[in-house]
């Protein structure tokens, strides 16, 4: 099947690219691994997209940008792209599902969770460690949980827990958050958190599931057991670059290194979101990415084809 463009990741960036595209007459794939929506279909409310002056859900959001990129035309679909070629002048794109040909390649794949790597962390994944509170905060209602993390998407979250937890304990490494002074002022003004600077999780310990948790201070190495039902891990995130590694050019991070236009070393492949190299990862930033890419696009199909 050959397709104007192929988009890889259902997220705020893939799904704003896709509605342009469509829009524009192209036929567009999208393929993401979650069907549509990206992590930020995960996220439980957004404060500070244009528009929503109350916050909007994150599914919510992702549900009406999904509505109106199918209303234009697109087609959106689960899977995942294993692996990227070029053969001048189409690309190849291989697929779990079967192999694909495009005129052009949108790379939105987002990124991964990072893991702590600490004694125990593997053990206790889906039995007291998660990386989404929105799918698993339910689960913790009435009990002690414990949230890593210093940025935007630890505090949110941590935030979000409050509303099923008795308890949230916020560990973060340094002596001040990486996030938005907002955010940072809910945590403040939240009876049921915990705030615990200057710390660290060395490890996690239970029998069949999570039941306890050292923490230590890095100033003072002193450290303690907390009781706690379940940890959260927010620590950062390692870019979905690897199918278009060979095509691109990787910040020393793994991020796409890619021009005011989107563009990457290998014209006709756009990378948008937050797999690229920028400053702010948000959904407005993503969205402006998704934008400037289709635009950018358009201009390469008319000169190329």
């Amino acid at each position: 099947m050959l397709y104007d463009v192929v988009i890889a990741g259902g997220g705020p960036a893939g799904i704003t690219s896709a509605i342009y595209t469509a829009r524009g007459g192209l036929k567009v794939q999208v393929l993401d691994p979650m069907g549509g929506g990206g992590q930020i279909g995960t996220v439980d409310m957004i404060y500070n997209y244009p528009g929503f002056p109350q916050g909007i859900s994150g599914p919510e959001l992702m549900d009406l940008m999904i509505e109106q990129a199918k209303i234009f035309g697109a087609e959106i679909e689960f899977g995942e792209i294993t692996q990227v070629g070029k053969a001048e002048p189409m690309f190849s794109v291989q697929t779990q599902n079967g192999d694909l040909q495009a005129k052009t390649v949108i790379w939105a794949a987002g990124t991964t969770p990072k893991h702590l790597g600490v004694p125990g962390e593997d053990k206790f994944i889906g039995k007291g460690v998660s990386f989404c509170a929105t799918c698993d905060g339910p689960l913790f209602r009435d009990k002690v949980v414990l949230v890593v993390g210093g940025g935007d998407s630890a505090l949110t979250e941590a935030e979000f827990l409050t509303k099923f937890a008795r308890e949230v304990i916020l560990v973060h490494r340094r002596d001040q958050f990486r996030a938005m002074l907002a955010n940072v002022r809910r945590i403040e003004n939240n009876p049921k958190i915990t705030v615990k600077l200057d710390s660290v999780v060395d490890m996690m310990l239970g029998e069949d599931k999570l039941e306890s948790v050292v923490v230590r201070n890095v100033k003072t190495g002193e450290t303690e057991e907390i009781r706690v039902d379940g940890v959260f891990l927010y620590v950062g995130s390692t870019p979905n670059s690897g199918p278009v590694g060979h095509l691109v050019d990787l910040s020393d991070n793994g991020y796409i290194v890619t021009g005011e236009d989107m563009s990457t070393a290998t014209p006709g492949l756009f990378a948008v979101g937050d797999v690229r190299e920028k400053p702010l990862r948000q959904v407005s930033t993503a969205v402006g990415d998704g934008a400037v890419a289709a635009w950018a696009l358009e201009k390469y199909l008319i000169e190329n084809f």
